[in-house]
């Protein structure tokens, strides 16, 4: 394992402990479903967005952890979602039955329900000057909205009207870059960055949230179950609009590993301490999972 490699998994155990702690610990299914939604495995690329991004400020922030739980709370809401019956129809999250299968259809839509909610009563409780508080708080709501990841998976939904690279770009930048940019630009905030540099790190989340995007993709079609721990090949089962089926496997990958350059080089003008971001960018593009 590499270092870089031990720094990930240090960091996704510092927010698993800290997800294990946010959660309702009662005997109820919503409890359970809850618990096991989030629980249940995960990259927690968002978190460790939020931690990498605090190297810049070199904060000590206690409410780093509040911020990272909560969006990953809100992403994992996503999925339960984003795998119902009506919209993806998936079986399988993170090698496991996704929540719909585990419980049932409703169980999983109110875990979602309540995971949201959750995660911005955790946002309230931030130790911050209630001016960046709010400045967080509208951000994140922003990202999760018709501007962003609702608005990305109805353009999901009704994808058929997507007949180019174009259009399939907003729609990813909705419906997944917009939650890892704004894990970027509220630490930011939190940390106290300048403007310019919640810009920047607002464009080099784009970038790699739209590369991240892509190799999803490719994932579904290169890497088997037991490895992705999603039903391969469901994107092309279920006639998905996906970056291979319009610009072809080998285009894509270009694609994918061109946006990883272009995100690293926007931060060059950063301190040393962006080091681990741009590792990160390589990263997005280089797994297998």
């Amino acid at each position: 394992m590499s270092e870089f490699e031990s720094l990930l998994n240090s960091y996704k155990s510092r927010i698993n402990k800290q997800l294990e702690s946010l959660l309702p610990r009662d005997d109820s299914i919503l409890s359970s479903a809850m618990r096991y939604s989030v629980l249940n495995g995960g990259k927690r690329l968002r978190p460790i967005l939020v931690y990498m991004t605090s190297e810049l400020g070199n904060t000590k922030n206690d409410s780093l952890d509040t911020l990272a739980g909560a969006i990953e709370l809100i992403h994992c809401y996503s999925l339960i979602h984003d795998d119902l019956p009506s919209m993806d129809n998936d079986d399988l999250r993170r090698g496991n039955p996704t929540t719909h299968k585990k419980y049932d259809e409703a169980t999983a839509i109110l875990a979602g329900d309540a995971l949201q909610p959750l995660a911005f009563e955790l946002l309230s409780q931030i130790d911050a000057p209630d001016q960046s508080k709010l400045a967080i708080i509208n951000n994140i709501a922003n990202a999760c909205g018709h501007l962003g990841m609702v608005g990305g998976q109805i353009k999901d939904i009704h994808s058929d009207d997507i007949e180019d690279v174009e259009a399939l770009d907003l729609m990813h930048s909705q419906k997944t870059g917009r939650l890892i940019q704004t894990s970027l630009e509220t630490t930011a905030i939190l940390c106290g960055l300048s403007a310019n540099e919640v810009s920047m790190l607002s464009e080099y989340g784009s970038k790699i949230g739209l590369a991240f995007q892509i190799q999803d993709d490719i994932i579904d079609i290169e890497s088997p179950s037991y490895i992705s721990g999603k039903d391969q090949g469901s994107d092309i089962g279920q006639d998905k609009i996906t970056y291979p089926a319009i610009a072809g496997l080998e285009e894509s990958k270009i694609r994918a590993k061109e946006l990883a350059s272009e995100a690293k080089k926007i931060l060059q003008p950063l301190s040393k301490n962006a080091d681990n971001l741009l590792k990160l960018a390589e990263y997005v593009v280089s797994r297998e999972t």
